[in-house]
């Protein structure tokens, strides 16, 4: 049998600037004509599925749009038996083999991953070393599989790794050669009982039994191999027998016919033009056996061009021909733009405005082509500002469309106990309907998040839900509060059904382990009782559109390939899902736009537009960073015989000079991005070696400037206004007549916020899942010590800590689940326990407590009407002398002696007021206060700390002269809110207060920045 036809190998070179497809098609048609019976005996094998609709598409523009017998067209990269059976090209030596079919990706993970668990078990008797979890192992078959494919592409065999000496390596490769064993020692063992082979190694079988049946019987009918660079070595063999085919074609895709000798010799793989010389290696074919497709002379712009490009492209070793380099840089860059932007948006925002300025043309197309999926979503996004919808080809990632992040989510909720914000994620998606109409069911839950998910977390799952709603509602029984039992009445009847829908997952979760299947099943039934509605089925309104065929078809190539992990820790469940989303990508079925395009570099390859636009060219994204191998360093993967890393670069390249010999052109990049700076890209850099002054703009007097400008204009206002700081004046009907001594000093620092509080009725809501902050802390300690002092209002006990700590450990028990509280807050109180005991025994020589937790009012009679002042003291006692002592418990800072001076504390000073006039019960009028002390109650180094503001105190006044001038101010205060015209203002002097809890709505930063200006540590200062 002949292995290799004698003919000389017909191949024929379309060059870059030149749209491939349409460059195909012309020389098609003349070679073959019209005759439909003649095109139909042609075979066109092109490399992808992709390039296959684009060769259709433009079969029909040049058909004008008529009905057309089309030829034969296969994609030779994603080769498929079955296409290659029934149109007779596949041997039936091959189809009688028995050829197993290709194993699901998931199968083989699934297989890789029981491997990989036991090959570290094995190794943890040995060393102890941990075996990794589920989703590790998941992540490491993946990447073992890739390297499997690989191998199995560049046609090698892992004997060979025996060849590699582990002893030349660093320790690490020697454990990674160990590794490898398992490809060498187990995997075929494991395949092969499954009656599967690997995807990569069927593919060359497929291909190499084509080869042999054309090299047996060469096809009389002609047979063209259109748009390969013959990276994979089965396709080159392939190519190398369609060359020499009585009737067969290659037709390379944008070979530099015009390299000089000297670069061509040196090229290494990061060259555009490396893969077609190892193709042309591989059929036996020099350079000048390839001939020129079309019979066309090309115009002095497109040669300049290419010669630009060429340029651009010149291997290291010959650049010291720039020196002579005579080039029409003003025919090259003709309909050229070169665009550096500021930053990835106004990058985006140029860009859109081009693609929108080009659908002002009837029938003109453009495309953007880029690496960076980021960009490519910026681009979209702002394109939808005209109403314009454009898909990125290359797709988007499953765990990031709706679908996805649904499944993702429920899967974490459970998994999370239902924690407030995992549960909050679902039940706001917007798939989750729980059966109900859409809008009802959102209603409900707002509902919960209000009564019961905000602040503190509730017991973990579905019953900590239930038991937390029947918490609330006895609570709001005791207040009476009728409107909230109400809700809380019917919120407790929905959850219980709710909580029907999550139980079975949820149960199921709570057990150490179970099958992948068991817990992919229970999810999914999950997920859809969850996304009912009360019109639609949950399976309806999951798996619909281009997303939901995606994940329904990810669903099932799981669960066909779940039997193989027949166990694993539930809890790692939802970290499996995660790694086996990852690699899924949604492609839209149809461009959503007819002129416009998003493409991908593999995505551009073969296609072509008027306008092409290429964005991202920074170094690391285009060309892409060469990604290190993690199973093999580069002088290992020489001596195997792998490719180098920096293949990719070169194919990157190629795609580069083929979509950059578009007519029109635009090369843009971000001088930073995420406000770090960026390199450009080594093509750019280059260029600007070669054509420095050249004036790169379509046309000639439009400018980057210009376009920013353009961009920025879009969104600049037309009439720009100072934002001044609040000043509502509420009629004096509205302003409150009466506040508490901790609300006086809140309204001389922030008047606005007693004016959100208690005019506007604003209420800060808790933070979701909130640990028990510091007014949860002040609140524990002083019921703590009140309860003590109470039980024990005459006599100290001799175990009196430990009666403390009981109290105290009472009042904590509904929080000491929280990892916060028992690990600082506990221990802490202990410490304050024993120092307050200390320091009572002491005091209660020389004075007695009269009240705790006491609350009083005062009444003051002013212009504007009777106002309120109310208090609840901590602790008052009287002292030896007959005068009283105020304390306020404090667990945080507490104000200064210099702060109580001066006014800005007037807490205790109005409470001396009040224990003077007799409002407190059980204290007469006409007792002096001679102390004012907080009691700073932190625990730690420092247990504690009294700061006290007496008679003793060598000062310019006394106790009562502040008590007095408290007075005196609170009459100032509430008299001068009492004109309506007294604004409300916010932060009047910022300098004393931080961000407040209403500075969002009063935009306090906005107007901020008009008066203040921010030093260098972001200080704000007058």
């Amino acid at each position: 049998m002949p292995r290799r036809l004698k003919k000389a190998p017909e191949l024929y070179n379309l060059p870059a600037h030149t749209s491939f497809v349409d460059g195909l098609v012309a020389g098609i048609r003349a070679r073959f004509g019209d005759d439909p019976l003649t095109l139909s005996d042609v075979l066109i094998l092109l490399p992808n599925r992709r390039a296959v609709r684009s060769l259709r598409d433009a079969f029909l523009r040049q058909a004008g749009g008529k009905s057309l017998l089309l030829p034969r067209i296969e994609p030779i990269g994603d080769v498929d038996e079955d296409d290659l059976f029934l149109s007779g090209n596949l041997p039936q030596a091959t189809w009688d083999s028995a050829l197993a079919p290709a194993i699901s990706p998931f199968t083989r993970q699934m297989l890789l991953m029981d491997i990989i668990a036991r090959w570290y078990r094995r190794r943890q008797a040995v060393t102890g070393e941990p075996v990794p979890e589920v989703a590790q192992c998941a992540i490491l078959a993946q990447a073992l599989g890739q390297f499997l494919d690989q191998v199995q592409t560049e046609q090698l065999t892992f004997r060979d790794l025996e060849n590699l000496v582990p002893e030349e390596y660093a320790g690490h490769w020697q454990q990674t050669l160990e590794f490898l064993k398992i490809l060498t020692e187990h995997w075929p063992d494991i395949l092969g009982p499954t009656g599967f082979s690997d995807v990569a190694a069927r593919r060359n079988i497929l291909l190499e039994g084509l080869r042999e049946k054309w090299l047996e019987n060469p096809p009389a009918h002609p047979i063209i191999a259109a748009g390969s660079t013959g990276s994979i070595p089965a396709t080159a063999g392939l190519l190398e027998v369609v060359a020499r085919l009585p009737q067969g074609i290659v037709l390379l895709p944008g070979l530099d016919a015009e390299m000089d000798a000297a670069s061509w010799d040196v090229l290494d793989d990061t060259h555009p033009q490396a893969t077609m010389k190892h193709l042309l290696e591989a059929i036996g074919a020099n350079r000048d056996e390839v001939r020129p497709w079309l019979d066309q002379t090309p115009s002095a712009a497109k040669l300049a061009r290419h010669r630009l490009l060429q340029e651009v492209m010149r291997p290291a070793e010959t650049t010291d021909q720039w020196r002579t380099l005579t080039l029409d840089i003003t025919a090259a860059t003709e309909g050229f733009l070169r665009l550096d932007a500021p930053g990835q948006r106004e990058e985006a925002g140029m860009i859109a405005l081009m693609l929108r300025e080009v659908l002002e043309t009837d029938g003109k197309t453009a495309a953007l082509v880029t690496p960076d999926r980021q960009l490519a979503r910026r681009v979209a996004g702002e394109m939808q500002r005209w109403d314009i919808l454009i898909d990125d080809s290359a797709g988007t990632p499953l765990f990031n469309t709706a679908a996805g992040l649904y499944l993702r989510l429920t899967a974490e909720m459970v998994g999370d106990g239902l924690a407030p914000v995992g549960l909050l994620s679902v039940l706001k998606h917007p798939l989750s309907a729980g059966g109900e109409v859409v809008g009802d069911f959102r209603q409900k839950v707002r509902l919960l998040e209000s009564h019961i998910l905000r602040g503190p977390r509730p017991g973990a799952g579905t019953g900590g839900i239930a038991r937390a709603i029947a918490s609330a509602l006895a609570v709001q029984k005791k207040a009476s509060k009728e409107r909230v039992v109400a809700e809380l009445m019917a919120l407790a009847e929905w959850w219980a059904g709710l909580a029907g829908v999550i139980a079975p997952f949820e149960q199921m979760m709570a057990r150490p382990d179970a099958s992948f299947e068991d817990l992919l099943i229970a999810h999914i039934e999950m997920a859809e009782g969850l996304a009912a509605s009360h019109d639609r089925t949950g399976a309806e309104r999951v798996w619909r559109g281009d997303a939901g065929e995606a994940a329904a078809q990810l669903i099932e190539d799981l669960h066909l390939a779940a039997p193989h992990l027949p166990s694993l820790a539930c809890e790692t469940y939802p970290s499996l899902l995660e790694v086996f989303m990852g690699g899924v990508t949604v492609r839209p079925k149809y461009g959503q736009h007819p002129r416009l395009n998003i493409w991908g570099p593999l995505e551009a390859r073969l296609q072509q537009a008027d306008l092409v636009i290429l964005a991202g060219l920074n170094e690391g994204s285009w060309p892409p960073e060469p990604a290190p191998d993690p199973w093999m360093s580069r002088p290992m993967r020489r001596a195997f015989g792998l490719p180098s890393l920096e293949q990719k670069i070169g194919l990157s390249a190629h795609d580069f000079i083929q979509a950059a010999s578009a007519p029109q052109v635009v090369i843009s990049r971000a001088e930073k991005v995420d406000g770090t700076p960026t390199v450009k890209s080594r093509w750019l850099s280059r260029l600007d070696a070669i054509a420095a002054d050249a004036d790169f703009a379509i046309p000639k007097a439009t400018t980057t400037a210009q376009w920013l400008d353009w961009y920025r204009a879009l969104d600049k206002p037309e009439q720009v206004r100072s934002i001044a700081p609040p000043r509502p004046t509420p009629p004096l009907t509205a302003r409150p007549r009466s506040l508490s001594v901790t609300r006086i000093q809140k309204w001389m620092q922030d008047p606005y916020s007693i004016y959100a509080h208690y005019i506007l009725g604003l209420r800060v809501l808790d933070p979701l899942d909130a640990d028990p902050g510091a007014a949860d802390k002040g609140t524990i300690i002083h019921d703590a010590l009140d309860a003590f002092l109470k039980q024990y209002p005459d006599h100290l006990p001799d175990d009196a800590v430990d009666r403390l700590a009981e109290i105290g450990r009472e009042k904590f028990d509904a929080y000491l689940d929280r990892p916060t509280v028992r690990a600082f807050w506990w221990p802490r109180f202990l410490q304050v326990a024993d120092w307050f005991v200390a320091e009572e025994r002491i005091r209660r020589a020389t004075s007695a407590t009269v009240a705790t937790e006491i609350s009083g009012e005062k009444i003051f009679s002013l212009p504007g009407g009777d106002f309120t002042l109310t208090a609840k003291a901590d602790r008052i006692d009287r002292l030896g002398d007959g005068t009283y002592s105020i304390i306020d418990y404090k667990t945080g800072a507490s104000p200064t002696v210099r702060q109580i001076y001066a006014g800005y504390a007037p807490q205790l000073p109005l409470e001396g007021l009040m224990v003077e006039g007799g409002n407190f019960s059980g204290i007469a009028a006409g007792g002096v206060v001679s102390d004012l002390s907080y009691w700073q109650l932190k625990g730690g180094e420092e247990v504690a700390k009294i700061s006290s503001f007496n008679m003793n105190v060598r000062a310019k006044v006394d106790v009562g002269e502040v008590i007095k001038a408290s007075y005196d101010g609170l009459v100032r205060l509430v008299t001068t809110f009492d004109l309506e015209a007294t604004p409300y203002l916010n932060n009047p002097r910022p300098d004393n207060l931080g961000y407040g809890e209403y500075d969002h709505l009063a935009r306090t930063r906005e107007w901020r920045g008009n008066d203040l200006e921010q030093d260098e540590e972001g200080e704000v200062t007058l």
